[in-house]
């Protein structure tokens, strides 16, 4: 399962639910984004990582 290397958010697991109060599996998929990063040495490398800690500046882009 794929998951945001900064701030690990992954996909959530629960219930769709219909008119009738009818129960389904439904997975809600995070909005990841594959990016190429710098580490803390130098090095850059591609990794998964949630839209919002691009916005939030969480990550520092190569």
């Amino acid at each position: 399962m794929r998951a945001c290397s900064v701030t690990g958010v992954k996909s959530m697991k629960g219930n769709k639910r219909s008119h009738s109060l009818h129960a389904t599996n439904k997975i809600w998929k995070a909005n990841l984004q594959k990016v190429k990063v710098v580490n803390e040495d130098g090095s850059v490398e591609r990794v998964y990582v949630s839209a919002r800690a691009i916005r939030r500046g969480m990550v520092k882009r190569a």
